[in-house]
């Protein structure tokens, strides 16, 4: 009887450990919330809720469940026995509570009194990117991100509320984990947990003279406690180019050359080639991923894997990453915690040249220039690439993009490892060691056989290697306190750090015939050369924060950065910032459909040493063999720059006011900021004389001013079955050159064709602005163009240019649409510039009919004496760049609205694979820029040939375009 009883108690008793448990789960409008993740806590058990918002699972009577789902609030919910739950969600308000990460902290976004703006995951999942500065276009107000180039691993230009230089640093400073870079290429964008941009000097002023640009925080994913499993992703894609530029037909391009040179056409060039179709292909893009994270109360882990390769639209170029990340968080005592990240990567890059001409390289333009008669290779078959009969120098792209063997190779260790004592209840004390070591190598090739310039060089090698360490030494000490509604938190720091970068280049030609041996050993003629640069950065800071009843705030921030760069090494960064939080007040409590309402108001000062040469302050001299013939001759020594012992950084001086609203229990929610920031000692070259041996000097020499409005809307438009909602934000920016000292003006923007420069910075104007000629139409009598008499002197002269453009925007804007439908998810993201204007450069060779090169057909309507109105001059040749003149001719509107990307997603019930382990699982295909609206007339309106600067905007010329893409992915936990 006894052996039954235990037998009944413990058949019971494990019924009771293990039961089944079943549940609805539901909005506060009762509506049923499909894909609920109900998780164990501390376990991988977990199911997902049905299209009905119901969901079952085995679970310990004594264990907790964790319910969570996007855009609704968390909840941890104790089993205690029982079966049957109906679980009703909130709307997570994340506009109040959401926690931010801010320089050297975090803080509640509904206590800010300064100018931040956070890209979450959500905005990442399910959209393939390289950079994970692409995340930051069209989603965060104030910032405006431009791709140059398509090509892949191609550098991101980032604007923080405009451009503060000329020579200097113009991109924010990324701080990754605590450790601050200015380069994440590198950075796997599926590692990130969120981004937070410091847009005004209040919230920056703390990273003091790196800050005037702004600061990216950026904080990559984590593990949890309670919270274990593997996620696995993978996408695959392709890409194509979204228009091409039609050119002349061998029939068509005889005529033009008929009539530039007469009797100069060979009969036996009868064949017919097109370019675009052999240089433009298809691009593929993929890319894998697996994560494992977990831990318990003690320790927490995070570690992922991940492999990427984009292979572009224009061979040979692409872009591979292999990288490992490893975060740890240990809680070693109850009152020490320590933890590290630590990201390990390689990249492999392959490279196409652009932005040139086609007699320098330049593979676009050599898709569209060379003679459509002629072959890619020789018909003698001897392999070798064929050459232009009118300038045999000028490559066919087959040979630019095929004729060398080179690739760029980069191995980088980036992290850091912190450990945080708790002395005493609310006082802290943080150190945090970094690290980012970064090895760098390329090689070059080319062969003495395929390409023209190979066997006039009878073949040529290079090599360049590079290695850089930066190292990084923080202290922090914090205190937070409250007395009554009173709450008070001190931070008091210091920071040292320090690089060091080495660099040996050498280049050899005149190789052996036999095309395996590549190494520079074997090569007659080489030439090296070596440097080693180093600076180093010493700073204390400070921040107090007041704050009674999140009514009204206040916080303050003081910098002190010593810079080995500048001559005065010292400089002070304040800034002061406050805050109203008028919902609160009595007077709106009538006003129920107001969540929440705050103003803010900050000043504060900032540096930027971003840049700046190393040794601008001295007076450098460098060193070179007199004769490669008579090494025993001894180095001579030539003085490069003149030293500048006054030289200041540049200090920018910016004053924002916003307002924060949310209303409607937070399914309205609108931000809105107004700034004007002040850049002074503004870093120019200044001219001297001609006749000095050295003809500038770099001082501080000007002042630049940027002033506009950010606007942010976020709405849910509905929450039932069909769930809608909406982001929508728009960013003015107004930029102006207010000093120049010394030099009245300067010129930029070489364009190669007509040896002219296409851009200006002088005072009253914004960077960017464009300079030339006003072109005002073609002569019905000579067919030459006119170019209209600026200044009336009665002549036509270089005093007639003046501005005939804007690379500015007007306006940037982003919006992003999600609905969410039982199992189905779709997201489309349109992002645009309106305003800006765009140099098409490239048409100065397609149109110009200076030479011989082809051109495009819109040619086909040049001025002749049969056909004397009409807006294409004549052609002239012989290198007559008369009518190609830098003129309003090729000036374009550059305005575009483009459907970035479209996203449509689908979840999976993990039902449906009972016992396997999958937790979720969803697939999804996206595509990206398949739709681009404008007006301009080349490849792509986003376009900048002269990459991240910021005097020379919106310039095309022969420029990789962007692709348009359709990717296909999958997601998975376990």
């Amino acid at each position: 009887m006894t052996r039954i009883l235990t037998f009944i108690a413990a058949f019971f008793l494990c019924l009771q450990l293990s039961a089944q448990v079943v549940g609805k789960v539901v909005d506060v409008a009762g509506e049923p919330l499909i894909g609920v993740t109900v998780i164990e806590k501390g376990t991988s058990n977990g199911v997902i809720t049905d299209v009905d918002g119901a969901f079952s699972i085995k679970i310990p009577s004594n264990a907790i469940m964790m319910i969570h789902y996007t855009g609704y609030a968390s909840q941890e919910i104790p089993v205690n026995g029982q079966t049957v739950f109906n679980i009703v969600l909130d709307e997570d308000i994340q506009t109040l509570e959401q926690v931010v990460v801010v320089g050297y902290g975090t803080q509640k976004k509904k206590d800010l009194t300064t100018a931040v703006v956070v890209v979450g995951e959500k905005e990442i999942r399910d959209r393939p990117m390289v950079s994970a500065a692409e995340a930051l276009q069209g989603k965060a107000a104030g910032v405006q991100v431009v791709q140059p180039s398509g090509k892949p691993g191609n550098d991101i230009a980032v604007r923080v509320r405009g451009a503060t230089s000329v020579i200097a640093g113009n991109e924010p400073l990324y701080v990754v984990d605590g450790v601050p870079t200015t380069d994440i290429r590198g950075l796997n964008p599926a590692d990130i947990e969120s981004m937070s941009v410091l847009k005004d000097a209040s919230s920056s002023a703390i990273y003091g003279a790196r800050a005037a640009n702004g600061v990216v925080l950026i904080t990559t994913k984590r593990g949890k406690e309670g919270v274990s499993g593997v996620r696995f992703s993978a996408y695959s894609g392709f890409s194509d180019i979204r228009k091409t530029v039609e050119t002349l037909t061998t029939k068509q391009y005889r005529s033009l050359l008929e009539e530039l040179n007469p009797g100069s056409w060979d009969p036996t060039w009868t064949g017919y080639t097109d370019w675009q179709e052999e240089a433009f292909g298809y691009g593929k893009n993929q890319a894998v991923q697996l994560a494992f994270s977990g831990g318990n109360d003690k320790t927490r882990y995070m570690l992922s894997t991940n492999y990427l390769n984009n292979e572009g639209i224009v061979k040979p170029a692409r872009f591979d990453r292999y990288s490992v990340r490893l975060n740890l968080d240990n809680q070693a005592t109850k009152w020490l915690k320590i933890g590290s990240s630590v990201n390990v990567l390689r990249s492999r890059t392959k490279d196409t040249p652009d932005n040139a001409s086609s007699g320098r390289g330049g593979v676009i333009m050599s898709a569209l220039n060379p003679p459509p008669f002629l072959s890619i290779y020789k018909n003698d078959g001897s392999g070798q690439y064929a050459t232009n009969p009118f300038q045999p120098s000028w490559e066919n792209p087959i040979a630019y993009m095929f004729g060398p063997d080179q690739q760029t190779t980069d191995t980088r260790i980036f992290g850091n490892i912190q450990a945080e004592a708790d002395i005493f209840k609310g006082f802290s004390l943080k150190t945090n060691i970094g690290a980012d070591m970064n090895a760098h190598q390329w090689d070059y090739y080319l062969d003495p056989f395929r390409t023209n310039f190979g066997r006039n060089q009878n073949g040529l090698g290079q090599a360049d290697k590079a290695n850089s360490s930066i190292w990084l030494w923080e202290n922090t000490a914090s205190y937070r306190t409250s007395i009554g509604r009173n709450n008070l938190s001190f931070l008091a720091g210091s920071s040292t750090q320090q690089s060091r970068w080495s660099n040996s280049f050498i280049s050899g030609n005149d190789f052996p015939a036999d095309v395996s041996v590549k190494t520079l050993n074997a090569a007659n003629s080489v030439s090296a050369s070596t440097d080693v640069q180093e600076w180093a950065l010493a700073s204390f800071f400070g921040r107090v924060q007041y704050d009674f009843d999140s009514r009204y705030l206040f916080t303050a921030t003081l910098r002190r950065d010593g810079s080995s760069k500048l001559a005065h090494h010292w400089g002070t960064m304040p800034s002061f910032s406050a805050g109203w939080r008028i919902s609160s007040e009595p007077f709106m409590q009538d006003l129920d459909f107001i969540n929440d309402m705050k103003i803010r108001a900050g000043w504060g000062k900032n540096g930027n040493q971003e840049g700046i040469s190393n040794y601008a302050r001295y007076g450098l001299i460098s060193y070179y063999r007199r004769a490669a013939t008579n090494p025993l001759s001894g180095p001579a020594a030539v003085q490069t720059t003149y030293g500048n012992p006054d030289l200041r950084w540049e200090t920018t001086t910016q004053t924002n006011v916003g307002i924060d609203l949310s209303m409607y229990n937070g399914r309205v929610v609108f931000v809105a900021d107004a700034y004007l920031k002040k850049t002074d000692d503004v870093l120019l070259n200044v001219q001297l004389s001609n006749s000095l041996p050295i003809t500038s000097i770099q001082t501080n020499a000007g002042a630049i001013e940027n002033k506009g409005l950010d606007f942010s809307l976020s709405t849910v438009n509905t929450v039932k079955k069909l769930r809608w909602q909406t982001e929508f934000n728009i960013s003015l920016n107004r930029n102006k050159v207010t000093r120049l000292d010394y030099t009245s003006v300067y010129y930029f923007g070489r364009i190669y064709s007509n040896n002219q420069e296409v851009a200006i910075v002088k005072e009253g104007l914004p960077l960017g602005s464009f300079f030339g000629y006003v072109a005002d139409g073609v002569n019905p009598e000579t067919g030459d163009m006119n170019y209209r008499d600026v200044n009336g002197n009665g002549i036509f002269d270089p005093g007639d240019r003046t501005i005939i453009g804007n690379g500015n925007p007007d306006f940037i804007f982003g919006l992003t649409n999600t609905f969410n439908w039982k199992r189905f998810d779709l997201n489309f993201f349109f992002q645009g510039s309106y305003g800006n204007d765009v140099y098409n450069a490239t048409r100065i060779d397609l149109e110009g009919m200076f030479d011989s090169k082809n051109q495009s057909t819109a040619v086909l309507r040049r001025w002749t004496p049969d056909n004397r109105n009409t807006d294409i001059p004549r052609a002239v040749g012989n290198g007559n760049v008369d009518n190609v003149r830098n003129s309003t001719r090729f000036v374009e509107d550059g305005s575009y609205i483009r459907l970035k990307a479209i996203t449509l997603t689908y979840n999976f019930n993990p039902k449906w694979f009972g016992k396997s382990g999958i937790r979720n699982l969803s697939v999804y295909a996206t595509g990206q820029n398949l739709l681009t609206f404008t007006n301009y007339s080349g490849f792509d309106p986003e376009v900048n040939a002269f990459g991240l600067s910021a005097t020379e905007l919106g310039v095309d010329y022969g420029t990789y375009p962007q692709a348009r893409t359709l990717t296909f992915g999958v997601n998975a936990e376990f």
